[in-house]
């Protein structure tokens, strides 16, 4: 059994990924979700089985929340929980594109402890813990020293940039988009882009994991209102995700509008 929490995700991770890599490109079975909540396959359900039975088998008395597991409220009373995207990303996975990634997290009183994110057919392994910093690939990352928001290149999808959200001018940076909001989270851990934007409301597996990495490695994390984010909630959903570098982060929030209450 995994001495660490963190090696234990590893190698979760990487057994998530030999099963895409078997799935990818061979016309997995393909649902689509009720309540137009997308598409499901079988790598995801299967990924899904596997993570559930293996995590759990070694860590009994952590909770469990995945995106393909029906919630259960048990998980509300653990003090640790298992936070689980299987495939984030399965339009990407289905369309025969690389960029999908394996979501894998600990939360611990509605705190990520323990992070990795793995993405098989690049060859990215991005993990922390609240003991060791960030990591792509066994080797330190940080988060970008961006500082003024005209500069600075962004993660985002298109409606974050509608004036209604926007103090003032729709901010000038660059926009970029990548469709895994694990991998923008890491992407920008990792320094290659200076920060990531959503302000739709986000499902806890989809960010958890990222939401560590990105603070190990300098970043700061919040959502939309400049709160910290809070894992295993009720509803596991978070009002929306914000990282970048520190200072870059402060300059963006500044000029966010937020909501009428």
């Amino acid at each position: 059994m995994p001495e660490s929490d963190l090696d234990l995700l590893i190698d979760a991770a990487k057994a998530s990924g030999a099963i895409a890599r078997r799935h990818f490109k061979a016309s997995p079975e393909i649902w689509e979700k009720s309540d137009g909540a997308g598409p499901v396959t079988e790598a995801d359900l299967e990924i899904d089985r596997m993570l559930r039975a293996e995590l759990l088998s070694s860590r009994a008395t952590y909770g469990w929340l995945s995106e393909e597991t029906e919630d259960d409220a048990a998980r509300l009373e653990r003090d640790r929980v298992f936070i689980i995207d299987p495939i984030d990303g399965t339009r990407t996975f289905i369309a025969g594109e690389k960029s999908f990634a394996h979501s894998l997290a600990i939360a611990e009183n509605g705190r990520v402890t323990t992070a990795v994110v793995y993405l098989p057919l690049l060859d990215l392994l991005y993990t922390a813990s609240e003991t060791e910093s960030a990591q792509l690939n066994g080797e330190t990352i940080t988060t970008s020293a961006a500082l003024e928001i005209e500069d600075a290149t962004v993660l985002a999808a298109k409606p974050n940039l509608d004036a209604m959200h926007w103090v003032g001018a729709v901010p000038s940076f660059t926009r970029k988009f990548r469709p895994s909001l694990a991998y923008r989270l890491c992407l920008v851990a990792q320094g290659r882009y200076d920060g990531m934007l959503t302000l739709r409301d986000c499902w806890e597996w989809d960010i958890a994991a990222g939401d560590l990495i990105v603070r190990q490695a300098g970043g700061r994390v919040t959502d939309r209102h400049d709160d910290p984010l809070v894992f295993n909630s009720t509803g596991a959903k978070t009002k929306g995700c914000h990282a970048a570098g520190k200072d870059l982060h402060t300059a963006l929030q500044a000029r966010l509008r937020q909501p009428a209450a």
